[in-house]
Order: structure tokens, then sequence, then C-alpha cells
């Protein structure tokens, strides 16, 4: 039976390959304890990915969307946040394919189902299908300004004083 740890790097690899394959650039941080493992470089901004390990069961794939530690009575659940990732990318071994939930799915909640066939009963409100999240049918160029400056913390830098900002004008008196 696989560790953690190794589920871990395996979805992480799967991920890796499935991001390459695509042609998105993929960098490591090099410092543990972030929130996020991946960074997605997409040229025009970056998404900060964190991997997962997906498990099926029947017909859905479950992708857990907090982490956990060891307090010190029991475990403690640390849920993501939009502040701290951009993204899950998940890797799912039973079906060999890796989904991508933007912050906008994941936030608030302990877990994602993707539905791998439609459900027995017919339901078709609030279901997610799979395939619409796996990396080939992503959208990578309208995901929107997701990793902008001004969107991840309050109190944003502004630039003044200049006209475009950043735009410099000397005196050559």
């Amino acid at each position: 039976m696989l560790t953690s740890d190794e589920k871990g790097v395996i979805a992480e690899t799967g991920i890796v390959h499935a991001a390459v394959k695509l042609g998105i650039g993929v960098l490591k941080p090099i410092m543990d304890g972030q929130r996020y493992d991946l960074v997605f470089d997409l040229g025009a901004r970056f998404l900060r990915v964190q991997c997962k390990w997906a498990r099926r069961q029947g017909d859905v794939i479950l992708v857990r969307c907090y982490s956990s530690r060891r307090g010190r009575d029991h475990f403690l659940r640390l849920y993501y946040t939009s502040e701290e990732v951009d993204a899950i990318a998940a890797y799912c071994p039973d079906v060999d394919r890796c989904y991508f939930l933007p912050a906008a799915v994941i936030v608030g909640r302990a877990q994602i189902s993707l539905r791998l066939a439609a459900p027995r009963n017919g339901q078709r409100a609030r279901i997610r299908q799979a395939d619409d999240f796996e990396f080939p049918r992503v959208d990578w160029n309208d995901l929107g300004a997701i990793a902008q400056l001004g969107e991840r913390r309050t109190g944003s830098a502004k630039v003044a004083g200049s006209n475009p900002a950043g735009s410099m004008s000397f005196d050559r008196s």
C-alpha cells in the first residue's frame, strides 16, 4: 500500500506530465511549506496549483479540497483559499487522468465530486462532469485574471505619479 507521500509524488508527476504535454510551463517552488505545489506558467500569468491524489468511487472521482495536519489532540483540516492557491490539479490513477479545478470551484468545500457517468437517478442539477475538468478540455487562455497582484492581497499595491503606470519622464535641461 502506498503512503500519502508516495501518492503525492505520483499525483504531482502525473500532473506535471499532463501540463507539459499541453505546452504549459511548470515551475516547482524551491522552499517547502507553501500551500501550493507547482506554478503553471501560462505566458501572461502564473497559477499557484495544489496537487492532489484523487480516488475513484464507482462512477465518481473524489477530490479533497483541504490538507491535514496533526494537531495536539487530533488532525486539523486546513481548507484552501483563493489567497493561497489559484487551483487544485488532481490526478486519478484509476482512470489515469488529470483534472483542473479553479479556486472558484473549490473554495469553501471539503471535497469535489466529478461524475464519470450520468447519475442513475437522472439528476442534472449541481452535477460536475469529470470530462469538463480534464486537462485537455480546459480553456487555458480563458481562466480570467487569476494571478494578478491586486487580487491576491488586501490593500493592493498602487502605482501613482506616472501615466501610464511605470512610465517616467526626465528633465534634460
